[in-house]
């Protein structure tokens, strides 16, 4: 597994409220979370930090405990504690009151990937130049395009596509989506944030990733974003999926 990720604040925004961080394993594992923040004049920062920190610890403290076969039930349970965390936060401190945030998160073990996200923060599969999107937009626009009200090309263009559907940290509770694909060596898991997704098309995505060494993909991909318009914070985190060789020789120096 290797991991490179980077964050911008875009050029609009007068703070930058997206989040991630990730983790990559000894024993060829990895798993990595992208947050995009929202409400108040901070709220959003910390919310997306409350979130970003609280998987962190979770998964530093309890994969170690993970049996194999139970990894739905192991990344659910973390975002629903990290839920939690952000909501407890939110309704503790008036100032934070109705802050929440996006999470997709993703852990790779072995040949399986699994993804689990609230909002419309995405991840893909890239494999051969190809890429598919993995998660499905929690928000009201994705919800006119599945009940056929209008299509995918309008929805990108709608003036309320940032309307969310779910959130952590607004409610106690939460339904997180969870799903999960087979992986194999060279494929390139990107999580990121709709400040890439809604400034540049999906095949461009792809293409940079085709065409650009790993470590330098996050930074092309946003300096794409910005081109485009910039709107808004842009956050990508790519997890590239190495062969079992490959990563015992990446340890051993």
């Amino acid at each position: 597994m290797k991991i490179a990720g980077q964050t911008d604040i875009g050029s609009c925004r007068q703070e930058n409220q997206d989040n991630f961080c990730a983790r990559q394993l000894t024993d060829g594992s990895g798993w990595g979370v992208v947050c995009d923040g929202m409400g108040g004049v901070k709220g959003g920062r910390v919310a997306s930090s409350i979130a970003t920190a609280s998987l962190m610890q979770y998964f530093d403290r309890q994969l170690r405990t993970l049996r194999h076969g139970e990894e739905k039930q192991f990344i659910l349970h973390g975002f629903d504690i990290t839920n939690r965390a952000v909501y407890e936060k939110a309704t503790s401190d008036p100032e934070m009151l109705g802050m929440g945030t996006t999470g997709v998160c993703a852990y790779v073990f072995g040949n399986m990937a699994h993804v689990v996200h609230a909002g419309d923060s995405r991840a893909y599969l890239w494999r051969g130049g190809e890429m598919t999107q993995l998660t499905r937009d929690h928000s009201m626009v994705q919800q006119l395009v599945d009940s056929g009200q209008i299509t995918r090309e309008q929805a990108a263009m709608h003036p309320q596509k940032n309307l969310i559907t779910r959130a952590l940290g607004v409610s106690s509770f939460i339904v997180p989506e969870y799903n999960r694909c087979e992986v194999k060596a060279g494929d390139i898991l990107l999580l990121c944030t709709d400040g890439l997704t809604n400034m540049v098309p999906d095949a461009e995505i792809a293409l940079i990733l085709q065409e650009t060494a790993f470590f330098d993909a996050p930074r092309i991909l946003i300096d794409r974003a910005l081109r485009g318009g910039g709107q808004d914070n842009i956050t990508v985190l790519l997890l590239g999926v190495e062969s079992t060789d490959q990563t015992r020789e990446d340890a051993n120096g």
